[in-house]
């Protein structure tokens, strides 16, 4: 299944892959910093992932220049953004738009109606997907308020204003 065609994707134009290469170094020490503060908040979420801790996940957010490879094993824990050319061998692919991908982080969206629709994306291991899926349902409060808290009030506002263009991009879609 892919996702929408009406999803705006990263350009492929001259150029692109430095881009890709430049913000995956950039955002690096970030998602590094998040998954280390997110697994030591709720170590549970890696008791929910069984015998799929090991599994890699790739998360295509399809409006960035880059994808996430996530390995949710607690003894090397991996969460890093990789250019699309140099993506690892994934156990599972999970590809949508981004603002998806942080509600479903936060249990905020339906997966299975994000997927019937056509929204999302899964290829490969599918029960790593549900897995991943159910361990996140389990979690009290909002990953995404906490990353955000993390980094203070710019990180508060910098979510704040990507749920609101959201909001409004979604509204727009629906009435066009």
């Amino acid at each position: 299944m892919t996702a929408r065609t009406d999803a705006p994707r990263f350009p492929s134009l001259p150029g692109s892959r430095a881009v890709a290469r430049l913000s995956a170094a950039l955002v690096q020490p970030l998602l590094g910093r998040v998954v280390r503060r997110i697994a030591a908040s709720h170590p549970s979420l890696f008791a929910r992932l069984g015998p799929h801790q090991t599994t890699d996940f790739v998360i295509d957010a399809v409006e960035l220049p880059f994808a996430l490879h996530l390995r949710p094993d607690p003894k090397a824990l991996v969460l890093r953004a990789v250019p699309r050319d140099a993506l690892p061998p994934a156990g599972a692919t999970i590809r949508g738009r981004f603002m998806l991908l942080l509600e479903l982080l936060d249990s905020e969206e339906d997966g299975d109606s994000a997927f019937f629709s056509r929204d999302l994306a899964i290829t490969g291991d599918t029960e790593a997907v549900v897995r991943l899926r159910n361990a996140l349902d389990d979690v009290d409060g909002s990953i995404a308020e906490e990353t955000a808290a993390m980094f203070g009030p710019p990180g508060r506002a910098i979510l704040a204003q990507l749920r609101r263009r959201y909001a409004t991009d979604a509204t727009r879609r629906e009435t066009t």
